[in-house]
């Protein structure tokens, strides 16, 4: 078996509105595509940026995680974006309302990295 590279990631989230305007409006990912699908009750949008596809199924319905926001349950962690500047994200951030932890440094390559949040709490990094 041979892999190559990642495909796409996909995300589950609940409120349309508020996970479309934060992957497409505020972190510029590039809508793809968009399906309504009234027989499985939710919504699927692919977005882009650069090589990476994310794949957005909305279901009002799905269960949240537990005790957000606590990464540090079985199954994905964290997804984590490559950033030239740490703290210019963080300022852009706090522009258009997205909270975030504290700026940290990794414990492995000293470099800078933060944590954020999606709209359902799916914690995502930011890494120099």
């Amino acid at each position: 078996m041979k892999l190559d590279t990642v495909h796409h990631i996909a995300i589950i989230g609940h409120d349309y509105d508020k996970t479309k305007d934060f992957y497409v409006d505020k972190l510029g990912f590039e809508l793809l595509d968009e399906h309504h699908r009234p027989e499985k009750k939710d919504i699927l949008f692919n977005v882009r940026k650069g090589n990476l596809t994310l794949e957005i199924f909305i279901k009002p319905d799905a269960p949240k995680r537990p005790v957000l926001p606590n990464p540090e349950h079985t199954g994905l962690r964290h997804l984590a974006f490559r950033v030239v500047d740490v703290e210019a994200v963080l300022a852009d951030f706090d522009q258009l309302g997205i909270p975030h932890t504290e700026l940290r440094y990794d414990d492995f390559d000293g470099k800078k990295m933060a944590f954020f949040f999606d709209p359902d709490g799916l914690p995502l990094e930011i890494h120099e």
